[in-house]
């Protein structure tokens, strides 16, 4: 089983900058199913790999990471369901009275988890998701452990028993199930938020019918429009608004399904997608660029077509901070 290591926005930044998959995968040195697996949340980064992946994709290493400024409930309520799953199959599987036994053993001996991961030829994080009970050993990683712990395989099953049957891991277990809550709620999020999110639907409104010319007519005073539920990072924000991509001129870069959410506080800059108000109701969707003598430009598709942009422009935008697919 593949450990779970952090819920992101990868996919979605990877999108914004018109990449493929396996741009991205060619990038990274990995497979296309292995891109797959890592914007899901289920395949793990080490950090070289996640620098690599804010530079290509022109972004924060925290903007990749999912919590309250920047995520959507649905990203979040869907890796937390996963991350309970694993849960539930890794205690069914025995993995939980493992692990509690391995720092038993490990701090009866004095050693630190940084000792036995790099004599066992692992990772920290490897080592320690292990001793959580939230990852599966292999027999080559248990035969690499026990000889960490100065044991014999056999000898290492031998004290995991006795110690099971002693009763002395259930406080070892009940720490770890306890610390294991608390990783699985990204860092920003306060759980009952997301409870009562789930449950209320905090909603904004969708606005958006296609135009001439690709454009997009946008009339935000339409007490009819759709609603769909709120994107987290857009709570408080009471100007945010959503708009249907009823254009391919952004290119395809996004499903034709995709919503996107505009906030006209957030400073548009290079990289960014925004949306330009031609006058009150008429706007374009572009992907905002720079040249090579640092002036900004617009950027739509089918056909190719640059928009040529000044700073006055700029109070004409209004910047797309998250997208629902």
């Amino acid at each position: 089983m593949e450990e779970i290591i952090f819920p992101n926005q990868i996919r979605m930044y990877r999108r914004l900058r018109g990449m493929s998959m396996q741009e991205l995968a060619d990038h990274l040195g990995v497979s296309l199913s292995a891109i797959s697996k890592i914007e899901k949340g289920y395949r793990r980064l080490n950090q070289e790999q996640l620098i690599q992946v804010a530079e290509l994709t022109d972004c924060s290493l925290q903007d990749l990471y999912v919590n309250e400024q920047n995520s959507q409930s649905e990203v979040i309520q869907a890796w937390r369901r996963e991350q309970e799953r694993r849960s539930q199959i890794n205690e069914s599987a025995g993995l939980k009275t493992l692990g509690a036994a391995l720092r038993h053993l490990r701090t009866d001996r004095g050693l630190t988890l940084i000792e036995v991961s790099e004599n066992a030829d692992m990772t920290l994080s490897v080592y320690h998701r292990i001793e959580m009970g939230q990852r599966e050993v292999s027999d080559k990683e248990y035969q690499n452990i026990a000889r960490a712990l100065s044991l014999t395989v056999d000898q290492l099953k031998a004290e995991v028993k006795k110690l099971d049957e002693s009763g002395q891991l259930e406080d070892i277990i009940q720490k770890n199930d306890t610390k294991y809550k608390l990783l699985a709620t990204p860092k920003g999020i306060n759980a009952s938020f997301l409870a009562s999110s789930a449950n209320t639907g905090s909603k904004i409104k969708v606005f958006g019918i296609a135009g001439k010319d690709g454009n997009v007519i946008i009339n935000r005073e339409d007490a009819e429009a759709k609603e769909v539920a709120r994107p987290l990072q857009l709570n408080g924000k009471k100007d945010a608004y959503g708009v249907n991509l009823c254009t391919r001129r952004l290119g395809q870069l996004l499903p034709n399904r995709a919503i996107l959410f505009a906030d006209p506080q957030d400073m548009v800059s290079v990289g960014d997608i925004a949306v330009y108000y031609i006058d009150d109701n008429i706007a374009q969707l572009l992907s905002i660029r720079e040249d090579d003598n640092g002036e900004l430009y617009g950027m739509r598709w089918n056909p190719e077509e640059k928009i040529k942009l000044t700073n006055n422009d700029l109070s004409k935008m209004h910047k797309i901070v998250a997208i629902n697919l």
